[in-house]
């Protein structure tokens, strides 16, 4: 039987996928597979017509989107990150979506000034707007976070690694969470797993 194969790299948005996988202990197939050309060839073009990472090929599935490859993943190989019930269920896929409609759009205007803008044509202001719009849904992150450990309750879940997932781009930036006490302690918590350390070390 052929394992699962993802396609990605670690220093990419793929790194939510290859840490859940890395979470859940798949044993599974990965190809790295860059934003800067691998994309576009016609064999990855034939698995994702987007062009874009990560995907996943598991026997004739063949699925894009982080947050659609990691709860495929973990309803099929990792279900003990999956709370029980239909309200469960629906709470991670809430604060999947909240991950990358309330943080990434904004995380990315920061992204793109410090890593893909050249020095003398960053615009500060708009480093300065992102990162003041941040507090509002960081404080709705740090309240969450202040009811239990995680963001479910007390058990780590595939809710808590889709959003940690997606700040990772935060980290990078060396972001000051130091007024969000809930965030920055949640976040040590889910940088310690494992896990964690092992997706990092994924073809990069």
């Amino acid at each position: 039987m052929n394992k699962p194969t993802l396609y990605g790299i670690s220093s990419s948005r793929a790194f939510r996928s290859i840490w859940a996988a890395e979470e859940i202990g798949l044993d599974y197939d990965h190809v790295p597979t860059s934003f800067r050309g691998d994309n576009q060839k016609p064999e990855f073009l034939a698995v994702n017509p987007n062009g874009r990472i990560p995907a996943l090929v598991d026997g004739e599935l063949q699925l894009f989107e982080s947050m659609a490859i990691n709860l495929y993943l973990t309803k099929n190989y990792g279900v003990r990150l999956l709370p029980e019930g239909a309200a469960g269920e629906a709470k991670v896929l809430q604060w999947s979506v909240w991950g990358i409609s309330e943080i990434e759009p904004l995380q990315m205007q920061i992204v793109v000034q410090q890593f893909f803008t050249p020095e003398d044509k960053r615009d500060a202001e708009v480093v300065s707007r992102a990162t003041q719009a941040l507090a509002r849904p960081l404080g709705v992150l740090n309240t969450a976070l202040g009811e239990g450990h995680y963001l479910l309750g007390e058990e780590f879940t595939i809710a808590d690694l889709n959003v940690a997932g997606v700040m990772d781009l935060l980290m990078m930036l060396q972001f000051d969470f130091s007024q969000w006490e809930h965030v920055a302690r949640w976040l040590k918590a889910c940088q310690e797993r494992p896990s964690y350390s092992s997706a990092k070390a994924v073809g990069s």
